[in-house]
C-alpha cells in the first residue's frame, strides 16, 4: 500500500493542473490541486478583496509566492504574510481564515503530516 512515506520522484507541471473556483465571503479563490495519498499540494490564488467564508481548523504549510495576505486567528490575532513568508499549523490547533486586499498567490501543503498524534 502506498503512503506518504513512499512517494516516488515526480514533477508537477502546474500549467497542466486545472483550476477550480471557490467563492469566499467576498472575492474568489482559484485552486490548482495535486493530490497524493495523505498529501495535498495546491497553488491557490485569492482575488483582490478576498475573505474566506469559514474558519478553518485544518493544518497547513502556507508559503506566500506573490502579494500579501492576512491570516486571522479566531482569537482575534491578525498576522500579515508577504512574499517569501510561510506559516505552519497542525490540525485542530488554531482556527484561522485568510483575507487579502490586493490579491495573493500561495503554495499550500496539507495532509497526514499535520495531524495531531
Amino acid at each position: 500500500m502506498e503512503n506518504m512515506n513512499s512517494i516516488l520522484f515526480q514533477t508537477i507541471n502546474w500549467d497542466l493542473v486545472p483550476k477550480t473556483e471557490h467563492v469566499g465571503e467576498t472575492g474568489v479563490a482559484h485552486w490548482q490541486t495535486f493530490q497524493l495519498p495523505g498529501l495535498r499540494i495546491r497553488i491557490v490564488e485569492y482575488s483582490s478583496g478576498y475573505l474566506a467564508d469559514h474558519w478553518c481548523k485544518k493544518g497547513h504549510i502556507v508559503h506566500c509566492l506573490e502579494g500579501d495576505f492576512v491570516s486571522e486567528l479566531q482569537t482575534g490575532e491578525k498576522l500579515t504574510l508577504t512574499k517569501g513568508m510561510t506559516y505552519v499549523v497542525s490540525d485542530d490547533l488554531s482556527s484561522h481564515r485568510s483575507s487579502t486586499q490586493k490579491g495573493v498567490k500561495l503554495l499550500i501543503i496539507d495532509g497526514d503530516l499535520l495531524k495531531l498524534k
